[in-house]
């Protein structure tokens, strides 16, 4: 698979990194359902299997349950050159719900639990997760770079951070990458974000290319009756990634764009999601997409996507569907 370097860093990511969210399992508020470690175990040791050698976790997925099957995959799959980054600043409340909340004392201590889960002796890439509370941004990301000045991270980076964010923590440290939301569906980043990272040789791995699962090309008439109680996208109605599907209108307006894109998926040898992975993909700024697998098989058809490229006119016409989509939302029908 091909790989990009990363920002200022001696990372050389695969194009297709491997996200854990969902095998964080269903009991945190932030879940999709029930998770099996041994499937979780499974999924990880197929990605790098199948060529992707870096892997995206975090604290907060299950309050340590993927870092520790991560940990435990790269017990079993015996290789030091796996690159690893996971996130600080997700904290779970009295009910194990997520709270973000990000500080030097916090980090101080998450660190030290993310690295004993993960057996390694150092962390490849550490994010702060959110840039919450903002008054404490700072504060977090000069400890960031305390950490790396001592060994337990190699580089620092940054989730979910914006233009103004970037340029206050830039004058303390160059960031080494922004991990951002970017799919078909979620654009800002276009406007402000991608051209920060061009001008200071920031890296940028988006999160989500499938818009959580909804850009697969397996949503239906009754898909969220299938989810489970603890799936997040059944009970966060009011989340703008999933909210158009919890509306009639919406959804068959959604149904309409699924078929549109699986339509010109087909006539390129390919699934929707792959689709939606290789646009992100087509996406110059982008070095690297980070895609989840919850058991065996899955992955083996995602990493197709980093084989294929799309055309402008490929581009044109999805966005034009796209565009329809958005339309509709906003005006009803």
């Amino acid at each position: 698979m091909k790989k990009n370097k990363l920002g200022d860093s001696d990372l050389m990511l695969s194009e297709i990194g491997l996200g854990t969210w969902a095998i964080g399992g269903g009991d945190w508020g932030m879940g999709w359902g029930r998770q099996d470690e041994n499937d979780s175990i499974a999924s990880i040791l197929e990605a790098l299997d199948q060529g992707i050698n870096w892997i995206d976790t975090a604290h907060a997925y299950g309050f340590g349950v993927a870092e520790t099957a991560v940990g435990k995959a790269l017990k079993e799959f015996k290789d030091d050159e796996v690159i690893v980054a996971t996130k600080c600043g997700v904290l779970p409340e009295e009910d194990n719900k997520p709270i973000r909340f990000i500080s030097r004392k916090t980090i101080l201590e998450e660190v030290d639990g993310s690295l004993r889960r993960l057996g390694r002796d150092y962390i490849d890439l550490y994010q702060i997760h959110w840039p919450v509370p903002a008054e404490n941004l700072v504060e977090s990301w000069e400890t960031l770079q305390e950490l790396k000045k001592i060994g337990k991270i190699r580089w620092a980076g940054v989730c979910n951070c914006w233009e103004r964010e970037l340029e206050e923590l830039q004058k303390i440290a160059p960031i080494t990458s922004n991990q951002p939301m970017y799919s078909m569906l979620e654009r800002k980043i276009e406007h402000a974000v991608l051209p920060w990272a061009e001008k200071h040789n920031s890296g940028v791995v988006v999160y989500s290319p499938m818009h959580s699962g909804l850009l697969t090309g397996k949503i239906s008439v009754d898909w969220l009756e299938k989810l489970p109680l603890n799936d997040w996208r059944k009970h966060k109605t009011d989340h703008p990634v999933v909210s158009p599907l919890h509306s009639k209108d919406g959804l068959q307006a959604f149904l309409i764009l699924q078929n549109e894109l699986r339509l010109i998926a087909v006539e390129k040898g390919m699934t929707v999601g792959q689709l939606a992975v290789c646009w992100a993909l087509n996406q110059s700024m982008v070095t690297s997409a980070i895609v989840g697998a919850r058991k065996s098989g899955q992955i083996l058809e995602t990493v197709k996507a980093s084989e294929k490229t799309l055309s402008p006119d490929e581009t044109n016409l999805i966005m034009k569907h796209i565009i329809n989509f958005e339309k509709k939302l906003n005006h009803g029908g």
